[in-house]
């Protein structure tokens, strides 16, 4: 017999049960938090919604996107990306005008797009913004 010991059936089916959740905590650090169906930013301009629906001094979350779109206290408006910049995770909750991303809790200021809460340490990439016939346009030629 050999001198190393053998595995027992209770370490062999423990093992085994925690493949596939170790797999999904992967997936879910992976770029878009693991779906790859939205691009991290867009590729081509993006209609939004209308003007009106971003508050003087607020933000709204364009989940479908990937965008965030802030309205300045002058009436300006800025979009960012909202692909976390730690782990690629697509950003879903906007808790005033924080974003919040749901695999390691980075927050970031959707005004400015910077890091309020690690473990992100770059800001979210800026987008072009603008408005036409009254709706929120974002993303390259906008």
């Amino acid at each position: 017999m050999s001198a190393r010991p053998s595995a027992t059936r209770r370490t062999v089916l423990r093992g085994a049960a925690l493949t596939p959740v170790a797999g999904l905590g992967l997936a879910a650090c992976g770029p878009g938090g693991g779906t790859g169906a939205t691009p991290a930013t867009p590729t081509a301009p993006v209609a939004l919604g209308a003007e009106s629906e971003v508050p003087e001094g607020g933000a709204k979350l364009y989940r479908d996107a990937n965008v965030v779109v802030s309205r300045a206290e002058d009436g300006s408006l800025k979009a960012y990306s909202t692909i976390c910049t730690h782990a690629g995770c697509a950003i879903n909750k906007l808790s005033g005008t924080t974003l919040v991303c749901p695999c390691h809790g980075s927050r970031f200021d959707a005004a400015t797009g910077k890091v309020v809460q690690a473990p992100a340490t770059e800001p979210l990439p800026g987008l072009p913004v603008e408005v036409k016939n009254g709706r929120i346009v974002a993303g390259p030629a906008a």
